[in-house]
């Protein structure tokens, strides 16, 4: 190979991953850096990735993409792996990797590498949509290959080689974040049983240090899609950007989960989700009022199998594609707004409305109304029962 392009972060993995790869294959190691809202000083990561032996970095700013065209999709599927994680490491690594291939079509690259472990669920993701979009696509991966077992070994080769990193003996955990969310794993985070400490959350106030007096916003949706905040239109990155902030400030967003990797083990993972969870909570309200039952009964249905397909790394199956137009065409009703009452790490809704509503005040009172004919409700609660009384007389005939 004489040409790698590397998914690089900055981080430790993929800060050791260049000098690697170049000492290992004596390859040109080009690194692509994707701006997904992480917050860091992206001159820094490209000047970080040229000492350390780059001869070429791609930094691109990427977080309307991000949100508009893979955070808003699984969104209005409301897709939550395993009842608690909302995606946000998963999500991001299909753009990544997609992207990453782009590159190497243009710079005439033999391969694609990135700094995931052995052990975890990104070389999956990864590795999934590289041979998605270029099936003869060539991958390394560093950490099934390398002689480093573990980060402290990598903490000890980036000291004696100079390679400046983040992580250390002291907070060895790995973290990774973008516009959707933060994640911290590994590391002292091992032991399920041990509490995170307090200084390690980035993006949320402490809900018991968050403001004594609760906070009101609207968001308004068109199409399943939330398009404005408090009345003011907002592109798709800038409105999840505040959302993070004013949900942060709250308390609102951290999750404490042990959760079942795609490789078959179990791994402990902490997140900051301010933004997505609150928008998680206003779509399911427009969407309490917008669709009919038997229709988001069927999309409900469908939500563990699209978290799974998303957390596996299958962002570009057909599979994933099928469940998402079918979604998509069912939001289309599912256009209107949500009043939220933010208070120390809880997101209540305060009201709902829409143009497209199906709830009927006139039906759903308990006063005199002519519509509904409550003696109906008799035939249809027998004709309900039917099955139920029949498997009891068959099983007990003097019941």
């Amino acid at each position: 190979m004489k040409k790698i392009v590397l998914a690089y972060s900055g981080g430790l993995d993929t800060s050791v991953a260049i000098k690697w790869l170049k000492e290992t294959y004596g390859a040109e190691i080009i690194a692509f850096c994707a701006d997904l809202g992480q917050g860091e000083d992206l001159d820094a990561v490209r000047e970080k990735a040229l000492k350390t032996g780059a001869s070429k970095v791609y930094v691109e700013d990427l977080r309307e993409e991000f949100v508009s065209e893979y955070i808003f999709p699984m969104l209005r599927v409301n897709a939550v792996y395993e009842g608690s994680y909302l995606l946000g490491t998963s999500i991001a690594r299909p753009l990544i990797a997609k992207r990453q291939v782009e590159i190497a079509e243009k710079e005439g690259a033999d391969a694609v590498a990135h700094g995931a472990t052995g052990k975890g669920n990104d070389q999956v993701r990864f590795e999934l949509t590289y041979y998605a979009l270029k099936p003869d696509i060539k991958v390394v991966a560093p950490w099934r290959e390398w002689p480093f077992k573990s980060r402290q070994s990598l903490i000890e080769y980036s000291e004696s080689h100079g390679i400046p990193v983040t992580a250390t003996k002291e907070k060895p955990y790995s973290t990774d974040r973008n516009l959707l969310h933060i994640s911290y794993e590994g590391g002292i985070l091992e032991d399920p049983w041990a509490e995170p400490p307090e200084d390690m959350y980035t993006m949320m106030t402490p809900p018991e240090k968050a403001p004594d007096k609760p906070t009101y916003i609207e968001i308004s949706y068109k199409e399943g899609n939330p398009v404005a905040l408090s009345g003011t239109p907002m592109t798709p990155a800038r409105l999840l950007e505040a959302l993070n902030s004013i949900a942060g400030s709250n308390g609102i967003g951290r999750v404490d989960i042990v959760e079942n990797r795609y490789v078959g083990m179990k791994s402990r993972g902490v997140y900051e989700t301010p933004g997505g969870t609150i928008l998680h909570t206003a779509h399911r309200a427009v969407e309490s009022i917008t669709l009919d039952r038997e229709t988001l009964h069927l999309r409900d249905s469908l939500i563990p199998r699209y978290a799974e397909l998303v957390y596996y790394g299958y962002w570009f199956a057909p599979e994933r594609e099928a469940i998402q137009g079918m979604v998509d065409g069912i939001q289309k009703d599912v256009t209107g707004e949500v009043r939220l009452k933010l208070y120390k790490g809880n997101c209540f809704v305060a009201g709902r409305r829409s143009e497209n509503s199906l709830y009927h005040p006139e039906l759903a009172t308990f006063e005199e109304e002519e519509i509904y004919d409550q003696k109906d409700a008799e035939g249809f609660i027998k004709l309900n029962a039917l099955r139920l009384r029949v498997r009891r007389l068959l099983r007990n005939p003097h019941a």
